[in-house]
């Protein structure tokens, strides 16, 4: 039997349990990732994409899982707020792998606006989640599969067609237990032709225990839609994040995406988006601090299916002591996507010998009226600008702080909402101080 046999055998044994709360779509994909995951298990060292990841091991402790829904969490606890100042948000919650309805809010969403649970929204709009739901993210790897076959509810945004929303939609996840937990989650983003908006989606830890969240999100953007997403990670040294995030692009949308691992323990991110329509736009953009032994892994796959369109990638690490962090980044150019612009761009920070970072920028070419290019640089402080610094009067330690600043700041120039772009110069400047200490809710309404 495959590795994961004693997931395998969970499974089996709490089918009824599982698909008892479920709406018939959720059950009908369940059945199909099953099989799949089944058969290939977790994924080992030897696989390529998995050389710098354990995953196996990850899953060997005895987690808790909320199978029976026990769990019911009917309102937010004042404490969990995760406000960014000067940022008006329409607000959602995840804690562990359950949907919280924020209930009345300051503002309300445009009409034909839904931001709801799964279940939810498959009762009321069967035909959506029929058309959406897994279509992206089926093909995807055994871990995929693996949140395919347990997940029990998830999130959806709906966006009509032709509809703005001025303000940020935010969804809060927290991990918040007693004991050590495993948990999935699952988010569908509908947005149809001309609809745009932007999207925080901040993941915290409030526990001490070990845990492990899976995580499949799925965007669908029609003709020319537009979304800014943002994801910041701010979890704990115990804890295991492993996202899946898949993009579908039609003709003239647009899509750009900020990650940002501030402080996590192991944590690996895979990104794939699928140009679909000519005029599409994708910006990608990441950031990753790391320290003690922690482990930041981002991979992505933009796919140009056809001409004319944009992709413009870059990616940053700061890796301080043991941490380790891999970057493995591809651009596939098809056939019929001729003039295609795109550029990628990875660089990264090893402040100690005993950092590792692996890096693997490819580019896949197969048209040949192109203009693409990619490049990978790994390297230290220079300590002939330190030593320029520290001839002018700036303290070792001091010079060492605005250098590894200033190299981060690329990154967070790219961010198009200002409030979160002022918050995170000053969260990324306490992390690198060593001043962004973990509290119970989360640091960005307390710092």
């Amino acid at each position: 039997m495959a590795c994961g046999e004693e997931y395998i055998d969970l499974f089996e044994k709490n089918r009824e349990l599982i698909d008892e709360p479920c709406t018939p779509c959720l059950n009908r994909e369940r059945e199909k990732a099953f099989a799949l995951f089944k058969k290939k298990g977790f994924p080992g060292k030897k696989e390529e994409n998995w050389l710098h990841a354990d995953v196996a091991k990850k899953f060997a402790t005895d987690y808790g899982i909320d199978l029976g829904r026990k769990t019911r969490i009917s309102s937010v606890k004042s404490g969990f707020t995760c406000d960014v100042p000067n940022l008006k948000t329409y607000r959602g919650y995840v804690v562990n792998d359950s949907f919280v309805n924020p209930g009345k809010q300051n503002r309300e969403l445009p009409e034909g606006v839904i931001l709801d649970s799964l279940n939810s929204f498959g009762e009321q709009h069967p035909e959506i989640i029929e058309k959406h739901y897994n279509r992206l993210a089926g093909k995807g790897d055994s871990i995929v599969q693996f949140n395919t076959t347990f997940v029990q509810d998830g999130i959806v945004l709906y966006i009509p067609k032709n509809t703005v929303i001025e303000e940020t939609i935010q969804i809060v996840a927290l991990l918040q237990t007693n004991i050590e937990l495993l948990a999935n989650r699952r988010m569908l983003i509908i947005m149809e032709d001309n609809s745009q908006a932007s999207l925080l989606l901040c993941d915290h830890s409030a526990t001490e225990k070990s845990s492990l969240s899976t995580e499949v999100v799925e965007v669908f953007l029609g003709c020319g839609a537009s979304l800014d997403l943002y994801e910041l990670e701010e979890t704990a040294e115990s804890n295991t994040r492993l996202s899946n995030l898949y993009v579908s692009q039609e003709a003239g949308s647009r899509f750009n995406h900020c990650n940002i691992t501030l402080t996590n323990g192991f944590t690996r991110n895979y990104i794939e988006v699928s140009l679909e329509g000519e005029g599409a736009e994708t910006n990608i953009n990441g950031l990753a601090i790391g320290d003690k032994s922690q482990h930041i892994d981002n991979r992505t796959l933009i796919d140009h299916k056809v001409g004319h369109c944009t992709s413009n990638e870059l990616y940053k690490y700061v890796l301080d002591d043991e941490s380790t962090a891999v970057f493995a980044g591809k651009m596939l150019i098809r056939t019929n996507a001729q003039q295609t612009v795109s550029q990628q761009t990875n660089r990264n920070l090893c402040l100690t010998s005993c950092a590792r970072m692996y890096a693997q920028p490819q580019l896949e070419i197969y048209a040949d009226d192109v203009k693409c290019s990619h490049g990978s640089t790994v390297g230290q402080l220079d300590e002939n600008t330190l030593f320029y610094m520290q001839q002018r009067g700036i303290p070792a330690d001091e010079a060492r702080h605005l250098l590894m600043y200033a190299f981060a700041g690329e990154v967070i120039e790219n961010i198009k909402l200002e409030p979160l772009k002022e918050r995170l110069h000053i969260l990324v400047e306490k992390r690198f101080r060593g001043e962004l200490n973990h509290c119970k809710a989360c640091n960005l309404c307390k710092q």
